[in-house]
């Protein structure tokens, strides 16, 4: 039995919220993977970074001049683009690099990190 009154206007009006609020989860959602690939993006270009410059460290120390060469090799091998290396005095060694970070629709971007490697110096 079906009664006249205030409340039969409103009827299908939950369908309404819960279409919309789908949508605002969905939205959520979205947002939430793109900026977990995000962060991804930027770990796996500090992690390329780090280990570039100590591959390069490792050959400076030794009077190596091919110290930056290897340490495109390092980030290549890393799924990152070398864009930047520097020995320093004391066969210190600064590298900067690159990840391609794909979002979807939103394009790929690139994640960079720098990193910096050396021998350690005695304090004595």
């Amino acid at each position: 039995m079906t009664r006249p009154g205030r409340l039969a206007g409103e009827r299908g009006s939950a369908t309404v919220w819960v279409v919309a609020l789908s949508g605002v989860l969905a939205a959520i959602g979205v947002a939430a993977v793109l900026v977990g690939t995000a962060v991804v993006g930027r770990h796996r270009a500090a992690a390329a970074a780090d280990l570039a410059a100590l591959a390069a460290a490792e050959r400076a120390v030794r009077g190596d001049p091919g110290a930056c060469t290897t340490a495109g090799e390092v980030a290549a091998a890393n799924g990152a683009r070398l864009t930047a290396c520097t020995l320093g005095g004391g066969a210190v060694v600064e590298v900067a690099v690159e990840v391609p970070v794909r979002l979807g629709p939103l394009g790929v971007p690139a994640a960079g990190a720098r990193a910096r490697a050396g021998p350690v110096l005695s304090a004595a």
